[in-house]
């Protein structure tokens, strides 16, 4: 009786001892074991991104965007953004430090040549296979098997105020959708604004510089003009043609807009509209020019 006595606290420690193994097991699984509040590998870096696409390089030859609309948006099981003037999506399977982008479908807009010649080189590489990932300091390379890259840049979201805001599409109202048309050939990139903290907005409508007041409500998103200032500068086409759209856009009533990245869509209440693209910081202003002087437009 008194060995089986002596027997049981030997055998509590052991228990206890068992079982600190266990929990300290438990509360130290390395990532991925499930273990640790059931955390989930961290997604690739590449994700939750929005990459401008700098350049791409093909059997050897470097070709520089000829605009900073080109741009690539990862996220899991899937990619899309702009080839430079027609939008994209595909299907993108990760595996390791390498993404391979498949059943890819774009719009069909037409397109200025360069921009069209720099979209096929950008497809081409972009869907060549797989590619292995090269993210550093906010630039990430992506390298096809034959060595032709896809070399991009991190790019923050922008902000309504402060950034020139570039027009590159038009909305046609109910019958197109909230789908965009191209401006008419040889206006692009002539058309801007910038709305200031002040309340004030100002830029070329494609042919003449303005001013206005402008009152922005952020919930719901509404712009509302006041009377436009304009030079009076005689406009042909195709580039007045651009103006009166955007004019008439304008002079239509309380305006809703959204910003999705770096692209801004401004609707209004018939349908009509425009997009516009967010300058990189540092960029150079559209052409178009300051007018020495203005008078107001013609009253609404």
């Amino acid at each position: 009786m008194r060995n089986t006595q002596q027997q049981h606290p030997v055998a509590a420690v052991a228990l206890a001892a068992a079982l600190l193994l266990v929990t300290a097991a438990c509360g130290t699984a390395g990532p991925g074991g499930g273990a640790a509040g059931g955390s989930e590998p961290a997604p690739p870096p590449l994700h939750g991104v929005h990459w401008t696409v700098d350049s791409v390089t093909v059997d050897g030859t470097r070709t520089s965007a000829p605009t900073r609309t080109p741009h690539v948006e990862f996220s899991p099981g899937a990619a899309r953004g702009s080839l430079g003037c027609n939008q994209f999506t595909a299907t993108a399977a990760t595996s390791g430090d390498t993404v391979r982008l498949s059943e890819l479908t774009r719009t069909e807009r037409a397109c200025d040549e360069p921009v069209q010649r720099f979209e096929e080189l950008l497809l081409r590489t972009l869907t060549g296979g797989a590619l292995r990932t090269e993210p550093a300091d906010g630039r990430l390379t992506l390298r096809t098997e034959g060595g032709d890259t896809v070399t991009l840049s991190e790019e923050p979201a922008a902000e309504l105020t402060g950034t020139t805001w570039t027009v590159d599409g038009l909305l046609a109202g109910p019958a197109g959708g909230d789908t965009a048309s191209s401006l008419p050939v040889g206006t692009e990139g002539r058309a801007h604004l910038t709305v200031g903290a002040d309340g004030s907005t100002r830029g070329n409508l494609g042919c003449n510089t303005f001013t206005a007041d402008v009152t922005v409500t952020e919930s719901p998103g509404t712009l509302t003009f006041g009377r436009l200032a304009t030079t009076r500068k005689l406009c042909g086409r195709p580039s007045g043609e651009l103006e009166e759209r955007l004019i008439a856009v304008v002079r239509s009533g309380p305006l809703s807009y959204r910003i999705e990245h770096r692209t801004l869509t401004v609707t209004a209440p018939d349908g009509t509209g425009f997009t516009a693209r967010a300058e990189a910081p540092g960029a150079p202003a559209s052409p178009g020019g300051t007018a020495s002087a203005t008078s107001p437009a013609t009253p609404e």
